[in-house]
């Protein structure tokens, strides 16, 4: 990719600008991104002018011919007069182009129907009068948010209001041991520096911090009586050492809870955290290297075998292979300690790549890295689990010359151009077996990834080639499996066409020799929103279905199609936020949430309605059901209540029972709890529908992992050392009382994919035994039968909750001839069928929620092969809904597939929809503290989703990019991260910007679980969309807000003196040199390293260069989350941005202006910063 910038004042002579012509008689910068070969005759570009005023502040950005009908987009940008951008305006379309020249009236087009109408376009902030500038209100884009401000306050603390919880430290087994007083004081009034956050509903958030900066609590106020407060206690070291959830914080005596539901830290001498003790877990040890990589992790699972898992690096900091150890020491603290010693004596801590096998596996495999006990540890007892490969290709790497007649990179060292620094292959073993998937890939002489070649564990491959264009946009993909090496290979063909911006206007998908598909067909309108898609068909102009979006001023979506008059559609969905139609059930929502929501469908033509209320915490409290063309009501409500960590404690649910005609309360599951651990329902409804048992006990493991669930006839679940599920051990009885034998095991690859599912039954005394097998191969899912389907009266096999499935393929069961079948692939608008020879299309709500599966019959009629209908937690409607079962109708609920257990598979964790929870703490609960770690979604389940069963996720703009952040839920979190300026919901669409540091996008929609619908930019995101793109969800709200600059230096011998620092406000930038950002970058590596793994890349020995961000020192990992969550934000300078072959030079113009920063500059900076007031 080719990109041209040109500053341009008043005094320049303005040459050539081809049709692109500036106002010469402005200041601007001029930008220019080919997105074709700039040798074409007409190229397609993406070009921006930048106007500035005479003080070099921006005051027009002018986006040229960037809107879909070829005008201009323009921003304006002005200042209040102490020079504070105090409003943001939406950009606006204009009536035609200007090539470039400055827009004299840019906001005289906004008032057009088709753009923003008489819609209030601006977000504006009324800041305090004073130098700080604080922000007291910000006030949304839109009319209906002029008069719901989110409002800022900023206090200290009065008496009595904060408790003081004190830790003390002692050193045992060489970690600081610390413990917590039984007895609680207060805070001493202004001692405190206390900041709230009022959101559009009146949703208060209160912090608190200290005068090192640290948040001591954080308060959610439920009422005037009751809060949910979330502690952080520090040690004598000022480590993090617990935080204290809101139920655990309520508790009248600390010490009864501190062991179930807090957590706990202790660290080592060179204060990295090594034992951790999380709610519901046992303790869990970290090991290091000298340069202060995690090399070792146990679990209390794994510590009872005495195994580690273990990562060992190249000499560039680089993982070079994985594996389990099984180690001499106890589980424990002497025994990470003992094992901690034998690392710490190793002078260097890498492996090195070898040309021939450097040892082999005891499964079998030889790894060409050498495996010397003197420069790596551990080297005995050790099983290999994955292997990755760079620079060059391991010996037996398929040989491929070409993709699409596209030259590729070779990893000759000799040429000028190779895969040097690049990955090559990954190796990775099945967790269950000896088997292992090898991964290679290709680069062009780019260094843009454009094919690889997958070959699975059974023997058989998956091949993906990819065209790309100038600007590395996927013209075309081609895509090559088999099963296994014998098999027939089946062939897909995708076709990807964009207009002028690089927006995707037509998606084709062609299977083996049949016909081209047109999959899709998008039109946008001028706010590059999607306005409509045509699906399906092989002529353009015939599609099976035309579904079209709309949103309101602040980019949510508000409809898919018309639900009250679908005028031939099959479905369609309405969204309301600020205005339900039905407010008396449930009151408007200006922050995100949705009040109510309309839908219908062909196949059911009836309007239906959700009412959503709401608790102070956002968590969904009622769902009043409603069919407003009928005055039928309550026939599916669910309204539940929590504790303080957000563990559901009631659940009740509505039906209309079997051969009733009036909803009956059919769930009142009462939720008995140890900790956040569900250890018992009780079912208070007495009828026999809806969840059936109750009143046994549930058990669990040493991890939290929930090990049986009686109620479901599950008898023991037995997990892997990722804590997934690999092994149900079921009993159930058939419809003649016998107890009849179900097993359901998974086969994972080490990385977690999931592989292979067996469900099997019978097997007891006197049964015989038959299986049904799934394998998930790239995307390729393939059956084998025994039976023609699941036992269709066993409860786990249609979800346990029988009345809210019908059985699409559960037939009795019979004999038949077993054999493999491919049954089908998934594409972006929903799956193709190998055993129907057709494509099957979904409609998906905003959630990503199979509502109507629809598909062509053999007499060409559409047909609707599913409909579902949800309760708002996921379970289908009882008895009130047409779902069904079997192949690609089980992918449901968030799109994710329903297991014969009942639960839905999301990857990370299995999700239980009949009871709101998942059996299994979150893998990152510790960057959600004050929820508990097995509540789903936030509790906001109309809201948020967990994309892989992590947490809700959305979306922030650092440092002028886009990209998605799996701690970031709301603005105010978002605020506090370092170079953030922007926070968006997932569903957000928005016009030439960056995603994920690729060059701006003419259109970018910002999916679910961080996928993106991004087109143009120079990386391979638009091949993730084409294979696994999640619904078109157009909503989403986005907020961006106005940093002050602030000049310092930091790193290094030049730390800044923490107490100043907390004067800068939240969002806020700190211009720096810095020398820990330099140093990463003399390495020639990434430049964005994010977190944990930023930092095993890297492997920096962060005791030598000093920590630029200990101000901060509240997280649970002293460095790890500061790097990814400090409170103020860096921006990249100039001495960063260097190559690395004049390292030298750079290191000595670094020291240099160090130098020159004398001792009176920084008094003055210091003066400057403590005449701005008492701190916000």
């Amino acid at each position: 990719m080719k990109k041209m910038f040109t500053l341009i004042s008043v005094l320049f002579i303005l040459l050539s600008y081809a049709q692109t012509i500036p106002s010469i008689t402005e200041n601007y910068i001029y930008s220019k991104t080919y997105l074709s070969d700039p040798t074409l005759v007409n190229p397609r570009v993406s070009e921006t002018v930048q106007y500035f005023d005479g003080l070099g502040r921006p005051k027009q950005v002018v986006n040229v011919k960037a809107s879909p009908l070829g005008r201009d987009v323009v921003t304006h940008i002005e200042y209040d007069p102490f020079g504070r951008q105090v409003k943001d305006y939406l950009p606006v379309p204009q009536s035609g182009t200007l090539n470039g020249a400055i827009v004299p009236n840019p906001l005289a087009n906004a008032t057009q129907s088709a753009l923003y109408g008489s819609e209030k376009i601006y977000a504006e902030k009324d800041l305090e009068n004073s130098p700080l500038d604080r922000i007291q209100q910000q006030i949304q884009v839109g009319n209906a948010w002029s008069s719901k401000p989110v409002k800022f306050t900023y206090e200290t603390n009065v008496a009595n209001e904060v408790k003081k919880f004190i830790a003390t430290a002692v050193w045992s087994n060489s970690t600081t041991a610390s413990s917590i007083s039984s007895t609680v004081g207060y805070y001493p009034a202004s001692l405190l520096y206390k900041n709230t956050v009022t959101d559009e509903d009146g949703n208060k958030t209160i912090e608190f911090k200290n005068g090192k900066g640290q948040v001591i609590l954080v308060r959610k106020v439920l009422s005037a009586t009751e809060n949910a407060d979330t502690y952080y206690v520090y040690n004598d070291y000022d480590q993090l050492a617990f935080v204290i959830p809101p139920k655990a914080a309520a508790a009248s005596d600390i010490s009864t809870v501190l062991a179930g539901l807090c957590y706990w830290y202790r660290y080592d001498g060179k204060g990295r955290p090594v034992l951790k003790k999380l709610p519901g877990k046992s303790w869990e040890y970290t090991i290091y290297d000298k340069a202060d990589r995690v090399i070792m992790t146990q679990d209390a699972v794994m510590g009872a075998s005495k195994q580690w898992l273990f990562t060992k690096y190249d000499a560039f900091g680089r993982v070079a292979y994985t594996g389990i150890y099984t180690s001499a020491q106890a589980y424990g603290p002497a025994g990470r300690e003992a094992e901690q010693k034998l690392v710490d004596n190793l002078g260097i801590n890498k492996v090195t790549r070898t040309s021939s096998v450097g040892f082999t596996d005891v499964s079998g495999m030889q790894v060409y890295y050498d495996n010397n006990a003197a420069t790596s540890y551990p080297s005995t007892g050790i099983k290999v689990l994955s292997i990755n490969y760079y620079d060059s290709y391991p010996p037996g790497s398929p040989a491929v010359t070409n993709v699409f007649a596209q030259p590729l990179l070779t990893d000759d060292p000799s040429q000028d151009h190779s895969t040097k620094g690049l990955p090559v292959a990954s190796y990775v073993k099945n967790i269950e077996d000896d088997n292992w998937t090898k991964t290679y890939t290709w680069y062009d002489t780019k260094g843009r990834m454009i094919g690889s070649r997958s070959i699975n564990h059974l023997g058989g491959y998956t091949v993906l080639n990819h065209k790309l264009d100038f600007s590395g946009t996927i013209l075309q993909t081609n895509t090559y499996h088999k099963r296994l090496a014998s098999d027939t290979q089946r062939n897909i063909v995708e076709y990807f066409t964009y207009d002028a911006q690089n927006r995707l206007t037509m998606h084709r998908h062609k299977v083996d020799s049949n016909p081209v598909e047109i999959l899709a067909q998008n039109k946008y309108n001028e706010l590059s929103q999607l306005e409509s898609k045509k699906v399906g068909g092989v002529v353009a102009t015939s599609p099976l279905q035309q579904i079209d979006y709309k949103y309101n001023i602040r980019g949510w979506m508000t409809k898919i199609n018309d639900p009250a008059n679908l005028n031939g559609k099959l479905f369609g969905y309405e969204i309301r936020y600020h205005n339900p139609v039905n407010p008396t059930n449930a009151a408007g929502r200006y922050n995100g949430n949705i009040a109510e929501i309309d839908w219908n469908s062909s196949s059911d033509p009836l309007l239906k309605r959700y009412n959503f209320e709401y608790d102070p915490l956002n968590r969904l409290k009622n769902a009043f059901y409603k069919e407003p063309v009928t005055g039928n009501s309550g026939n599916f409500d669910e309204y539940l209540t929590y504790d303080l960590n957000g563990n559901i404690t009631n659940l009740k649910r509505t039906a209309v029972p079997p051969l009733q005609l009036t909803p009956k309360l059919v769930d009142n599951l009462d939720y008995q709890l140890s900790g956040n651990r569900l250890t018992k329902i009780t079912e208070n409804a007495l009828n026999d529908t809806g969840y059936e048992g109750g009143n046994n006990i549930i058990d669990y493991d040493a991890n939290g992992n929930m090990i049986n669930m009686k109620d479901k006839g599950i008898g023991s679940i037995t997990y892997n050392y990722l804590n997934l599920p690999y092994n149900f051990s079921i009993t159930e009885k058939d419809i003649m009382g016998n107890y009849v034998n179900i097993g359901l095991s998974y086969l994972y690859r080490a990385d977690g994919v999931k592989l292979r599912k067996t469900y099997t039954t019978g097997g007891g005394k006197g049964q015989s035994t038959t299986n049904i097998l799934t394998d998930y191969l790239d995307g390729f899912q393939y059956s084998y039968k025994e039976v023609l389907s699941p036992c269709e009266w066993c409860r786990t096999s249609v979800a346990y909750e029988q009345e809210a499935y019908k059985g699409a393929d559960l037939l009795d069961p019979g004999t038949i001839t077993p054999s493999w079948n491919l049954d089908f692939v998934p594409t972006s608008e929903g799956f193709y069928s190998f055993t129907e020879n057709r494509y099957i299309y979904q409609y998906k709500d905003h959630l990503g929620n199979a509502r109507v599966n629809y598909a062509k019959n053999s007499a060409g009629v559409l047909e609707i092969t599913d409909s579902n209908n949800y309760y708002p937690f996921g379970l289908n409607h009882i008895g009130g809904g047409k779902g069904l079962l079997g192949g690609y109708r089980n992918y449901k609920y968030n799109g994710k597939e329903l297991q014969e257990t009942g639960m839905y598979d999301y990857g990370a964790r299995l999700y239980m929809p009949d009871i709101g929870r998942w059996g299994v703490v979150d893998p990152l609960a510790e960057q959600m503290r004050r929820h508990s770690s097995y509540n789903y979604a936030f509790n906001n389940p109309i809201r948020f989703i967990d994309p892989d069963g992590r947490q809700g996720t959305d979306w922030i703009r650092q440092d002028g990019v886009w990209r998605y952040d799996e701690k970031v839920t709301t603005v105010e979190q978002a605020q506090k991260i370092k170079g953030v300026d922007g926070f968006a919901k997932n569903g957000t669409v928005f016009a030439n910007v960056s995603v994920d540091g690729g060059t701006p996008s003419a259109y970018a929609q910002l999916n679910e679980g961080g996928s993106i619908t991004k087109l143009g930019a120079d990386d391979l995101a638009s091949m993730n969309v084409a294979l696994n793109l999640l619904p078109m969800s157009m909503g989403g709200t986005s907020t961006t807000w106005t940093q002050e600059t602030f000049q310092i230096f930091t790193g290094g011998a030049n730390e800044t003196d923490p107490n100043t620092m907390n004067k800068v406000l939240p969002g806020d930038k700190l211009e720096t040199n810095n020398m820990f950002e330099y140093i990463l970058n003399g390495f020639n590596r990434s430049r964005t390293p994010k977190g944990e793994d930023g930092l095993y890349q890297f492997g920096i020995d962060m005791q030598g260069i000093g920590n630029p961000f200990n101000f901060k020192s509240n997280d649970s990992t002293a460095l790890v989350e500061q790097i990814s969550d400090s409170p103020f934000s860096y921006s990249r300078d100039t001495i960063k941005k260097v190559p690395t072959q004049t390292k030298t030079n750079d290191s000595i113009m670094f020291n240099n202006a160090v130098k020159n920063v004398n001792d009176q500059k920084l008094k003055n900076y210091y003066n400057r910063i403590n005449f701005l007031g008492k701190k916000w």
